[in-house]
């Protein structure tokens, strides 16, 4: 018999397959109801737990959408560089420094539970009025973003893309303190040993690791939030 949660992963699986968009109308309760054989009520409690989870936004006369914001109901989101730089009054822009596709190293695999994958690798600059101002070292999974493959990320920055594109369930944020290397420091344009602030993120889409970045910002950065 089908419940709610076989339900519940088959609209994952669908969003992950790019059937489902961000921004798209999903199909009513009655019609999903119909296509899996089930009560509206278990179609309605998968439906409200992606609610829940940020994955849908649920409004009455208007339907069922793949949530295109770039928060969850949750305790921290996916900011965007851009508005978070365009916020201080500077100018944004970006640079593609590297991209290729690998098979994921040893820590990669092991951090994301991956067994043989083929990984996105791209490096990048996000620039304010011109000024270096993060380094992102981003790794997508193919597996979970097949589409990524044929993404322009020479004219826009993986971080948009990836929030405007791909949902995802859950997050994982480290942040830390590190000296610079001579080459990051060199991208930042600052000095080799300089303190840089490094925030880490991991998200996942059900159980599948969606992408993996590494930001590091130009000494001096300071992050603020509000609760």
């Amino acid at each position: 018999m089908t419940g709610y949660r076989f339900i519940k992963q088959e609209m994952l699986r669908r969003m992950q397959a790019q059937d489902y968009v961000a921004g798209a109308n999903i199909p009513g309760e009655i019609e999903l109801a119909a296509e899996f054989g089930v009560a509206r009520a278990t179609v309605n409690r998968a439906l409200r737990e992606l609610s829940d989870e940020g994955i849908l936004e649920r409004k009455r006369h208007s339907g069922t959408r793949i949530a295109v914001s770039r928060t969850r109901h949750a305790k921290l989101e996916i900011p965007l560089i851009r508005a978070e730089i365009e916020a201080t009054g500077t100018t944004y822009s970006y640079r593609l420094l590297e991209r290729e596709i690998v098979q994921a190293p040893d820590w990669l695999a092991a951090r994301l539970s991956l067994s043989i994958a083929q990984i996105l690798h791209l490096r990048c600059l996000h620039f304010a009025s011109g000024t270096p101002h993060i380094f992102e070292d981003r790794w997508i999974n193919l597996a979970a973003v097949p589409q990524a493959v044929n993404g322009d990320f020479t004219s826009h920055n993986p971080n948009e893309w990836l929030v405007n594109a791909v949902p995802f369930t859950t997050a994982e944020f480290t942040f830390s303190a590190q000296s610079l290397e001579a080459a990051e420091a060199k991208l930042l344009g600052a000095k080799t040993g300089d303190a840089s602030f490094v925030a880490e993120r991991i998200t996942w889409l059900g159980k599948t690791a969606v992408t993996h970045a590494r930001l590091l910002f130009r000494p001096g950065y300071k992050m603020v939030t509000k609760i």
